[in-house]
């Protein structure tokens, strides 16, 4: 995403008083849109302005809302985690992105997934690297190219790796919904 739209999201959750920051929001919204198909943008104001409505902001927000959705629904991997762009400090970047992954872990616990003993495998083990990655520091002696090169890579499997949950959890919905209740393991591949 580009910094126009990170900075004017920020002025927005800024102007309506947020609890959170805009990674951390968007991790929020990404997780929770992963682990509900009814999960809907009032959803997402009540746990980023728990205060009160972001009152001129929502009209904005809902646009990012719902281009968010799109980009997760849209099957071609449009999705990107919204994060400061790349004249920000690699340290900055990588300490948004632990924050984006914070928000990630919390709208997916947050939300309510049935039958988790059946879940693919590859859900659990995106869900430790993402909470691996919530610690994510930069080492300076690794020298500067490294550590742009490692955040790129970490960015790259975020972005695949929320991908991979929201599809697969709603290929899990979709065989659940068609009466794959027997109790046996479902596969999904």
């Amino acid at each position: 995403m580009s910094e126009e739209r990170y900075t004017h999201i920020d002025r927005l959750l800024a102007a309506g008083r947020a609890l959170t920051d805009v990674p951390e929001a968007h991790g929020t919204m990404v997780g929770a849109f992963c682990a509900s198909a009814t999960y809907r943008l009032d959803d997402w104001l009540r746990e980023v302005f728990p205060e009160g409505d972001p009152g001129d902001a929502r009209n904005d927000l809902q646009v990012w809302f719902e281009a968010t959705a799109a980009s997760l629904l849209g099957g071609e991997l449009q999705f990107m985690p919204l994060l400061p762009d790349d004249d920000t400090p690699v340290a900055e970047r990588a300490a948004a992105l632990g924050q984006w992954c914070q928000g990630f872990l919390y709208g997916l616990g947050t939300n309510p997934i049935p039958d988790l003993e059946h879940l693919p495998a590859e859900i659990g083990e995106v869900v430790r690297d993402l909470t691996a990655i919530t610690q994510v520091s930069v080492d300076d002696s690794d020298g500067a190219e490294a550590n742009e090169g490692a955040y790129a890579e970490l960015v790259e499997f975020v972005r695949i790796g929320a991908q991979l949950v929201f599809d697969e959890l709603a290929r899990f919905r979709a065989l659940a919904e068609d009466g794959h209740d027997d109790g046996a393991p479902v596969a999904l591949h």
